[in-house]
């Protein structure tokens, strides 16, 4: 039996606020490599425990293909973040330590596109195309409440967008990240949102999203340009 949008909430949602919970806890009181092993072990439980809610990962193409996508526009998206980060940061910025950086990594590449993208484009892309198809409809009297009590996402075709869709998502993307951020996060929402266009699935998405990250860790240790991490 299909639950509605509105309770799905929870399942697509906790992953997202846990994880920016841990994010929150003071680090005079809590090291990075804590906030890191937390991240790490509380974030997947919660995925594994909301699995059976979530929409299916792969789509009507592909899985090469949606892998090759996704790595070519994570690779894009790796660019198009750097250039839009430089007029916001300082490039060189103290180094992180090798036990921290790499829990980062590990964190920001396997976990995070995971419950990011299924948040993002799994649940509020889906749920904004609805409630934009329902508010053009004359007989509704609440498109929002239609939206979330009377659908469900998974019946939204793979790959269906509307600019509104797009808006609203890159919206809920770009708020949670930092204001320097939001320039470089809002043009790689929009990326992201094209591969789901042009792929249908979220696995090229989530590929995409830790190739970004992984590409990024990669060139921040190699260059010494901290200030981008």
């Amino acid at each position: 039996m299909k639950i509605a949008n509105r309770d799905l909430l929870l399942p697509y949602g906790v992953p997202y606020f846990a994880y920016v919970a841990i994010a929150s806890l003071s680090q005079d009181r809590i090291s990075v490599e804590i906030h890191y092993i937390l991240k790490i072990i509380i974030v997947p439980f919660l995925l594994y425990w909301a699995w059976k809610w979530y929409a299916p990962i792969t789509g009507p193409k592909k899985i090469s293909g949606s892998i090759f996508y996704g790595i070519i526009f994570g690779i894009a998206g790796f660019a198009v973040w750097c250039l839009l980060m430089i007029p916001f940061i300082e490039v060189t910025e103290k180094p992180w330590t090798n036990s921290s950086f790499f829990l980062r990594v590990f964190s920001a590449s396997l976990i995070v596109p995971v419950f990011e993208e299924f948040f993002i484009r799994g649940y509020i892309f889906r749920v904004a195309f609805q409630w934009d198809v329902n508010r053009k409809k004359d007989n509704i009297v609440s498109p929002l409440n239609e939206t979330l009590d009377n659908n469900h996402i998974n019946d939204v075709t793979p790959g269906a967008w509307s600019l509104m869709a797009i808006f609203v998502s890159t919206l809920a993307f770009t708020a949670g990240h930092l204001p320097i951020e939001w320039a470089a996060a809002a043009a790689y929402s929009i990326l992201i949102s094209i591969l789901w266009i042009i792929r249908k699935d979220l696995l090229s998405c989530m590929v995409a999203h830790g190739t970004t990250n992984l590409t990024l860790a990669l060139y921040v240790y190699f260059t010494g340009h901290w200030g981008f991490w």
